[in-house]
């Protein structure tokens, strides 16, 4: 059996470490053997940093207080996921700060009032979070409004300012 002389390369790279990316040609027997060699090795290393893995010995733990603990691998489709789901919720807040804005009423002082019931019925149309939507941009400082939970029926009439 004859190994092309790529893989020939592949075998004898001393810098070969399971890297993804690289080509081999895996119509020979010996090909289809390095193939497998590289995904078993990068599966080895992908599981020592998956928490969920079985294998507990090979587990590189991150501490409290490293910069990456708490997040996903960076480069990760999960970062990439998170970074989306961020941009979307704003757009949101910022959707509801505009709605309030136009179907609010404006005081003296110049900021927009609008009863919880209005903008329920509103932004329900638009989106079922209102809720949610509310709390972020009032942890973000953009409304604020009495109480930890506002509940369609019971805080109809609680007054949701637009602060900015």
């Amino acid at each position: 059996m004859q190994v092309s002389q790529k893989q020939e390369m592949e075998k004898d790279d001393p810098n070969d470490h399971g890297n993804l990316g690289k080509e081999i040609c895996v119509s020979t027997v010996e090909g289809l053997k390095l193939s497998w060699q590289r995904w078993s090795n990068d599966h080895s290393e992908y599981q020592k940093h998956n928490p969920f893995s079985t294998n507990r010995t090979l587990m590189v733990k991150i501490q409290k207080g490293e910069e990456s603990y708490g997040r996903p691998k960076e480069g990760s489709k999960t970062e990439q996921r998170g970074k989306d789901a961020h941009t979307h919720i704003g757009k949101e807040v910022q959707e509801l700060c505009s709605i309030i804005k136009s179907i609010g009423e404006s005081r003296e002082d110049g900021r927009t009032v609008v009863e919880f019931g209005k903008l329920f019925e509103r932004y329900v149309t638009i989106s079922n979070k209102v809720v949610g939507v509310l709390l972020r941009a009032r942890r973000q400082g953009l409304v604020a409004f009495e109480g930890e939970m506002l509940w369609q029926g019971r805080d109809d009439f609680v007054l949701i300012t637009l602060l900015h």
